[in-house]
């Protein structure tokens, strides 16, 4: 078999099937990744969502009987809405970060990756492959850079000269021996604007970063959001674009190649009260092919009361009352305590009262903290008027 001749049939098929960027590499072990990995697991620098065994990041042959090649391929996806959704005077809307707009991108190139293993396997029947969308073993952005879709760039992604870094990856291992493409080379020079607008200082600047204190993360979490982090989210209510936004490979990039990419603006730019008491059964429907609704309805829940804190939306407090009162989820009792005290600007004998009563009901310890912060706090105003 004629292993570079089948490659060049694969690049060419792979762009009937729409995948924008393809690349070959060895299955050798990614050995040089592996201090930096201790590293970032000594100091913390981990959340839980990575890949649980090391060896397994590094080493194909533990996940694949006798690898001896890792196909890469990048589905680019666009950075602007080419439709956006109606402006109602008082409405506010929250925001799903670009990697979130139209259908779940896992569910788009595992599709993707299945048409053109069945291509690969009408050449080579007896064929294995094993395919990997980002909850995968082996790291996406490691792979790409090998197989010369890009560089990994100062904030950890992979940047690519066509599309920038607005790109979705996914790779294949396979047991077939194709030529390997080079390595792509670091681009970014003297560049820091990625680690220069963080918000919160987790980009480190050599492609790493730490992901506890990244809000893209902060907006995934379960459990209250750390105060020091609800303001600087914004209006975002999963994940965040600052450090895309601001570098410059991604000036211009706006790529609208895939139809099931194109975000819906009901669903992206959702406008944020009516989210406080979105039944089950409306959030999978709006939200539900969304990769943003992977964490469920709460953190996207308590992320829409803290934006609506942020824009200071002083009609959601009869809603956020109620909460307080009613929800039984003590992170958005407390949540909805923390973003009233931060809306009100003279609160009322009733108000506190109200709070005053709540704290002697509240059983749950660090809801009853965030309430008896959000009641000093609103206790101190009314002193000071």
């Amino acid at each position: 078999m004629d292993f570079a001749a089948l490659k060049a049939e694969i690049i060419e098929e792979s762009k009937k099937l729409g995948i924008d960027k393809i690349g070959f590499t060895t299955a050798e072990p990614f050995e040089y990744m592996l201090e930096s990995l201790k590293e970032q697991h000594a100091k913390g620098h981990t959340v839980g969502f990575e890949h649980p065994v090391l060896d397994e990041r590094i080493y194909p042959d533990r996940i694949f009987d006798n690898p001896q090649a890792i196909l890469s391929i990048a589905l680019a996806y666009p950075s602007k809405m080419t439709e956006k959704a109606e402006r109602v005077r008082g409405e506010r809307r929250g925001n799903f970060s670009r990697a979130s707009w139209g259908t779940d991108y896992h569910v788009i190139l595992r599709e993707r990756m299945d048409r053109l293993i069945a291509f690969i396997q009408e050449k080579m029947p007896d064929a294995r492959f094993k395919p990997m969308v980002d909850t995968g073993e082996l790291i996406d952005t490691v792979v790409a850079q090998r197989a010369r879709l890009g560089f990994i760039g100062r904030n950890g992604l992979l940047i690519t000269r066509e599309f920038g870094s607005y790109v979705y990856l996914g790779e294949i291992i396979t047991d077939i021996p194709f030529p390997a493409d080079e390595p792509g080379v670091f681009g970014c020079g003297e560049c820091t604007r990625c680690v220069d607008f963080c918000p919160t200082g987790a980009i480190l600047g050599n492609g790493q970063l730490n992901p506890n204190i990244c809000l893209s993360y902060q907006t995934q979490t379960k459990g209250y959001m750390p105060e020091e982090y609800r303001q600087k989210i914004g209006h975002v209510i999963y994940g965040c674009d600052i450090c895309q936004q601001v570098c410059p490979y991604n000036r211009g990039m706006d790529h609208h190649l895939h139809p099931e990419m194109e975000p819906e603006p009901a669903s992206v730019t959702p406008v944020l009260q009516p989210m406080l008491t979105i039944s089950n059964r409306e959030f999978k429907e709006q939200f539900g092919h969304l990769a943003g609704s992977w964490r469920g309805k709460k953190p996207l829940q308590r992320n829409a009361v803290i934006a609506l804190a942020n824009y200071r939306d002083r009609t959601a407090i009869p809603e956020l009352l109620r909460m307080i009162e009613q929800d039984p989820r003590p992170v958005l009792r407390g949540t909805a305590a923390w973003a009233i005290a931060e809306i009100v600007r003279e609160p009322n004998p009733e108000m506190l009262a109200f709070f005053s009563e709540r704290l002697i009901i509240e059983t749950d310890e660090e809801t009853k903290a965030e309430m008896e912060k959000a009641y000093l706090k609103m206790l101190e105003i009314q002193k000071t008027d």
